[in-house]
Order: structure tokens, then sequence, then C-alpha cells
């Protein structure tokens, strides 16, 4: 999730196309090589002999690529190496938050009202399952799909912090003392979380079928599409509701712990969608016949059912006013949200007019504040020096 203020500004570059073995031997003998940037002329000639060929920037491709996927360097998409950094140097666990003064709030037959007592165990019960899905379909669908080293490093890293929400949940779930079977099984038995988790898995399930292979201009737009979808559906949309919710909470001083834990999370996913949005419109500039109308029309109908989802479950998570908060509300941020969306990947708005009724999630979404986030963070954690590996 991004700052709406943000503009996406991918880096990727136009496509050259790889030298053959052939022409690589043609140069060698002339004793030049034309391209950028130099090569060893007796390293390139051994190459050849051993039968591969040094990997080239212009040979590299985010999909469909044929250059060794092992090799990381040299960089072509930097953006993407970029974010896998930006994404260590955020490292978080939940155990460093403080979660008592939240289990004495949840304790205390005042400290919080039915209707936001609802809102904590249905977004704890979306979530729970939702990162999970999500690291699902990196590691077993689009991760194997990807031929770029770089973007393959940051699924990586992205995957590992699907794990760590999915903890953070699950220490909240255990702080407060919730029934884990009613949590947990809420995306079956909760309607407006089963129907986000419905539209999602046929997405999921296109990229995890071991039949299913990228090439064809059908193929790879389903790809492009099951990427949409989880970067500006899944987390570019269907995770505001909740987080508005929480984070609402934390402003009024109550679960501050679980607050505390949603902005890192909040913070991680946005880097999530921003990854997202420019790995899409890469592969949009490397195959530009993927991008058609029709396909930009069935991007717009996925956009608007993702909307109604969501506001679907605004309403059953608020059935009355709470924290300051209405569905109705929510309605007009999520077609903010959807039009945002739209518009970084260059598709026409979904709707007409749509403004921004939370202007204080800006500052929460904003990843260049400086405000120091684990300020509050338990330092009495073990380190590896103090494991004890017997």
């Amino acid at each position: 999730m991004l700052n709406f203020d943000d503009d996406i500004a991918p880096a990727p570059q136009p496509r050259l196309m790889p030298a053959t073995p052939e022409t690589l031997r043609a140069q060698a003998a002339g004793g030049i090589l034309s391209r950028e940037p130099v090569h060893d002329l007796d390293a390139d000639r051994q190459a050849l002999e051993n039968g591969f060929r040094r990997v080239r920037v212009e040979d590299k491709r985010v999909i469909n690529g044929e250059s060794d996927v092992n090799q990381l360097v040299p960089f072509k998409y930097k953006w993407a190496w970029d974010k896998y950094l930006a994404g260590c140097a955020n490292h978080w666990m939940p155990q460093e938050v403080n979660m008592q003064r939240d289990i004495e709030t949840w304790k205390n037959p005042n400290g919080l009202t039915d209707d936001e007592r609802l809102i904590v165990k249905r977004n704890l019960g979306f979530f729970v399952t939702a990162d999970s899905l999500a690291a699902n379909n990196i590691v077993l669908g689009t991760y194997r799909h990807i031929t770029a080293p770089e973007c393959r490093q940051y699924l990586l890293r992205q995957a590992f912090e699907e794990a760590i929400h999915t903890h953070a949940y699950q220490y909240i779930v255990e702080s407060l003392g919730l029934d884990e079977a009613e949590i947990f099984n809420a995306y079956h038995e909760v309607k407006s979380i089963r129907d986000k988790d419905e539209f999602l898995i046929p997405f999921i399930d296109v990229l995890t079928n071991p039949l299913f292979r990228t090439g064809t201009p059908e193929a790879d737009q389903a790809l492009l599409k099951s990427l949409i979808v989880f970067a500006c559906i899944m987390e570019g949309l269907f995770f505001y509701v909740g987080f508005v919710q929480i984070l609402a909470m934390g402003r009024q001083n109550k679960m501050t712990g679980a607050s505390e834990q949603y902005q890192y999370i909040l913070r991680d996913e946005s880097m999530h969608c921003n990854f997202g949005i420019d790995l899409i419109n890469t592969i949009k500039l490397e195959n530009p016949h993927l991008w058609t109308a029709e396909f930009r029309e069935e991007i717009r109908a996925l956009m608007k059912k993702g909307v109604d989802l969501e506001y679907a479950y605004a309403e059953d998570t608020m059935p009355r006013g709470v924290l300051g908060l209405n569905a109705t509300m929510f309605k007009e941020y999520l077609r903010f949200i959807a039009n945002r969306r739209c518009q970084q990947i260059g598709v026409d708005a979904v709707f007409d007019k749509a403004d921004n009724p939370f202007p204080w999630m800006a500052e929460m979404i904003d990843l260049k504040k400086e405000k120091n986030f684990f300020e509050t963070r338990v330092t009495e954690y073990q380190t590896g020096g103090a494991l004890n590996w017997e």
C-alpha cells in the first residue's frame, strides 16, 4: 500500500534483442564486442567453448527470460533489489511488541464495547489466513514464473514477511486468549470473509497448477491478471478496512499493542503493493501486446468486484457506527483507493468521483515520515549469541 501522493515510477529498461552465440562468436572473431558493458573477450570465448554464455543485462526479462535465473548480477531491475534491501531494513518480530495493556483492556468487561470487540475478532478472522494465502501464492505460484533474479530476491523477502504477519496475528490471538477455533475458521464460517477468500483462490490456483506455463499470450495474461489481483486488490484494497479500524482504535488509546503491530504490517504491505505495481508496469513495458483494451476492461470489472466485497466486509464488521467510523464512510474510501490503483497501473478509473474520508491514514502509510516506529519496542529478546543450541 502506497502513500496516495506518491507516483509510481518504475525503472524498467526497453528490451534489447539478446546476442546469440553466433553473434558473439562473430564479434569475438572480429576482435570487438559492440555492446555495453564491455566483456572480457577471453572469458566469452571460454564460456562459448564450455557451452554457455555469460548473463548480460539485455538478456534479462521479468517473465519468459532465457538468462540464468541463478545469477543476480548484472542488475537490470535495480528497483527490485532496492526494495529487497529496504524490506530487510524494516525487519521486526511480533514478540517485540508489549501486549500487556491490550490483555488488560480485553479482560476488562468495560474495556471495549461489543462493537469494538466484534471489529477485533473479525479483523483477526480475516487476517490470520489472508497472509498465508499471499505466502502460498508467492512460494507455490508467482516465484517460479518470474525469471528476473532481482525480482525473485524480493519475493523471497516478501514471503518471509507474510509469515511474520501470520505470526503477529496469532500472537495477538494468543495474547488475548481468544477462541482459536473461532478465529482461524472464520474464513469458512463468516460469509463476508469467505467471499473475499473465494474471490482470491482461483487466481492462486492458476499459478500453482503444476501444468501452468507462461510463454503464450493467454498464459502471460493469466499471470499478469493474478499479479494485479494480489497487488492491487488483495494487498491494495482488501486490507484497508481492517487497517483503518485497528489503527483508529490505537489513535483512541485502545488496543495499542495490536495497533502497533498493524502499523508495522501496514508499512510492509505498502512495500508489497509498491513492488507489485512496479512489477506489473515492467511486464507491461516488456510485453505491450498483453495490455489490450479487453484485458483492461476485465481488470476494471475485477476492481469493482473487489470494492463490492470489501464494502460488504465493512458492513459486516460495523453494523453500527463505532470509533467515529461507519460503513458508509468506507464505501467512499474504497472507491477512492480503487481509482488510485487503476491510475497506478494505467487503467481507467472505475468510479466517476471519490474522495478520501480518512486523510490521517496518509500519515500511517507514508514511509518517508521520520517517526521511529520502534521507539516502543521490547528490548529483552534473545539474540543469536544467547540461544541454547543443545
